[in-house]
């Protein structure tokens, strides 16, 4: 038997610009409690985080310290949305 369950997306997901370059930040539940954190580039490349984060606050605060420390590019895929990164 499967169960479903409704997807709860926090309010801090949110859009972050940076540097001419844009990517959606979604954070949801996993249904267990903890928060997943996925960054979404306008080409529809995902970039999931391995371990869900206790609160969604940690999750967006990953998520913001990952741009100034690695850049904004570190986040973006190719213009096709696949194939291997560069």
């Amino acid at each position: 038997m499967t169960e479903e369950f409704e997807v709860k997306m926090s309010p801090l997901s949110q859009t972050i610009s940076s540097g001419g370059k844009t990517v959606q930040v979604d954070i949801y539940e996993d249904g267990k409690g903890k928060w997943i954190l996925e960054v979404v580039d306008d080409f529809n490349n995902s970039t999931v985080w391995d371990e869900p984060f206790e609160t969604d606050s940690s999750a967006l605060t990953e998520a913001k310290k990952t741009i100034l420390a690695e850049g904004m590019n570190t986040l973006i895929g190719p213009e096709s949305g696949k194939g291997e990164w560069s």
